[in-house]
């Protein structure tokens, strides 16, 4: 089905208030699921709202939880997110660490025991919307098996590179370490389809495109294979050094899903302080062409840059209202 951009925020934030958020963490956090939707990445919006809520009601995510500093220096602030929201903890990450760019060319904020972000790609756009330059990532519990094994012992780590693009879009990528992360193969089993591509093992170990059958056995693929797993390990013993924080084994012996207690990084950069808007610009420019001289593989087929494709969904969903599975939207009517 089809809504609007308004009637979708304002349904989500009801939800959220009445499973305890204040009213202004509910406007942000409805916000941020709404625009994530509008996107077109519907697995990590308007699908993740009851899993919120729920996470909400066991504690596992402290409604009043806020962002507490424990160690400075320089150029690096790590904090503890005393299981406040992923999101509004994210947000504020991001500002500090502006701020530490604007100080000293660059600024790292650390968390640690904090939650689910949702799509780690939103704040690589608020960075890059705004000027700066992001690099961030957040580990996860174990959902992956390493390259070799059959029982996950790794997380599917989100990493972001983020910055200003042309005519001030922001250049940006998000990718789970997986070649499909779970929020997608939800979408696609949902839809009806399969997977462009192999994602994982089926429950007798052969690769397989059917989502459903990945999600049974747990055994999504790394991407890159034994690259994506080592990738995906370093990504996790990083952030749980960098914060201090916990690594996928605490988060397993913890067993509360979903990142509960995660630790994630932000490393910006403020450009002018080195550099000046125009002449990233016009390098943006330059490679961004570049690629797209690339011939295309298959006949009628676009090359797009990082972040390009959104506007493919921004028009659909101005013209026609944002596309929500019916399953889903009655799901948070009924919270």
């Amino acid at each position: 089905m089809r809504v609007s951009y308004d009637e979708m925020k304002a349904a989500i934030k009801r939800a959220f208030i009445k499973h305890g958020l204040s009213e202004e963490k509910a406007e942000i956090c409805a916000k941020i699921h709404t625009e994530t939707t509008y996107d077109g990445v519907y697995s990590h919006g308007t699908n993740r709202v009851a899993r919120f809520c729920g996470y909400l009601d066991r504690g596992w995510v402290k409604k009043d939880g806020e962002p507490e500093l424990k160690k400075e220096f320089g150029a690096i602030r790590i904090y503890d997110g005393n299981l406040g929201p992923g999101i509004t903890n994210s947000l504020f990450c991001c500002e500090r660490a502006m701020e530490l760019a604007d100080r000293y060319g660059i600024g790292m904020v650390g968390i640690r025991n904090t939650t689910h972000w949702m799509r780690g790609g939103s704040y690589g756009k608020y960075l890059a919307e705004r000027g700066y330059i992001g690099i961030l990532w957040t580990n996860t519990e174990s959902v992956m098996p390493p390259w070799g094994g059959k029982d996950p012992r790794i997380g599917n780590n989100p990493i972001i590179f983020a910055m200003p693009g042309e005519d001030g879009k922001p250049l940006f990528m998000d990718m789970a370490i997986s070649q499909y992360s779970y929020g997608k193969l939800q979408v696609t089993r949902l839809a009806g389809k399969k997977l462009p591509y192999p994602g994982g093992y089926d429950e007798e170990g052969n690769l397989t495109d059917v989502p459903g059958d990945i999600e049974k056995s747990r055994r999504i693929l790394p991407m890159g294979y034994w690259k994506g797993s080592a990738f995906a390990f370093m990504l996790d013993v990083l952030g749980a050094a960098l914060t201090e924080g916990k690594s996928a084994k605490n988060m397993d012996e913890e067993d509360r899903e979903s990142c509960t207690g995660c630790s994630q990084v932000f490393i910006v950069i403020n450009p002018d302080t080195y550099s000046d808007a125009e002449a990233i610009r016009e390098k943006v420019k330059e490679a961004s062409g570049y690629l797209k001289t690339s011939e295309p593989a298959e006949p009628g087929s676009d090359i797009h840059v990082p972040g390009e494709g959104l506007e493919r969904f921004h028009k659909d969903h101005d013209e026609n209202g944002i596309y929500v599975d019916d399953s889903i939207w009655n799901k948070i009517l009924s919270l």
